[in-house]
């Protein structure tokens, strides 16, 4: 008889063409990508419990997701399986046995994302689905200045999204370097026990208006304790945000 098990998977998906994880009725999502694939593999109705959602256009590298079912399938098994059955905007990078009581997102401690920027004049022909173009030169001194008022544990209600279902808004932000690299890429990284809906690119939005000199640093600590979203500069696009790892 088949047993019952849970299942880890680990995966990387490109975002452009997914109107985001969640499952929808008339759009694309990666959660029924692979609840499709994962139909055929078992002949069950299959669902994925993932780290979080993500919103249309944001891609991940290290998303967290498991599902339980009855098979004699093994962990290698489901592995090569997903990967020959889903379209090549989404990869299992991981397939692995897990606890029964494993979940997803009711276990994870915490999460890294980061958002990229390439500042330079002319855009990029390729990658341009991966990066906010912006052409004025940042000042990435008063971008460190200003992320250095958001380290900790805050409430970020001033860089929440409409629509979050939450008990509460504060999070602890344990990281965020900007970091500068070739060719006028430069990374900003979040590591924090949990995110806020649109919180990264709402905070990354808000670093660039004082990277332009639009703002000064020490405003972004006037706007945090004001609890109030219209403080903050405008959202940040979704191509440049990548969920890079999930805690457990």
């Amino acid at each position: 008889m088949p047993a019952h098990q849970n299942f880890k998977l680990l995966i990387e998906y490109d975002g452009t063409g997914f109107h985001g994880w969640q499952r929808q009725r008339n759009a694309r999502s990666v959660q029924a990508e692979i609840e499709a694939a994962l139909a055929v593999m078992t002949r069950q109705a299959v669902t994925l419990n993932a780290s979080g959602r993500t919103d249309a256009g944001v891609h991940a590298l290290g998303q967290v997701a498991n599902f339980r079912c009855e098979t004699r399938l093994t962990a290698a098994d489901f592995l090569r399986g997903l990967n020959r059955l889903l379209p090549a905007d989404v990869v299992i990078r991981g397939c692995q046995p897990a606890a029964l009581e494993f979940h997803a997102r009711y276990d994870a401690q915490g999460k890294t994302y980061c958002y990229r920027i390439l500042n330079r004049p002319l855009p990029a022909a390729i990658g341009r689905h991966y990066a906010w173009h912006v052409r004025s030169l940042l000042d990435l001194t008063a971008m460190r200045q200003a992320a250095g008022f958001l380290v900790g544990s805050h409430d970020f209600k001033a860089f929440e999204g409409a629509g979050s279902p939450r008990a509460h808004t504060v999070r602890d932000l344990r990281r965020l370097e900007v970091v500068a690299g070739e060719g006028g890429r430069i990374d900003l990284t979040f590591e924090a026990n949990g995110f806020l809906r649109f919180m990264v690119r709402n905070i990354t939005g808000t670093l660039v208006a004082v990277g332009l000199g639009k703002r000064l640093p020490e405003t972004v600590q006037a706007i945090l304790h004001s609890r109030d979203r219209s403080q903050a500069a405008p959202t940040a696009p979704a191509c440049g945000l990548f969920l890079v790892a999930v805690h457990y």
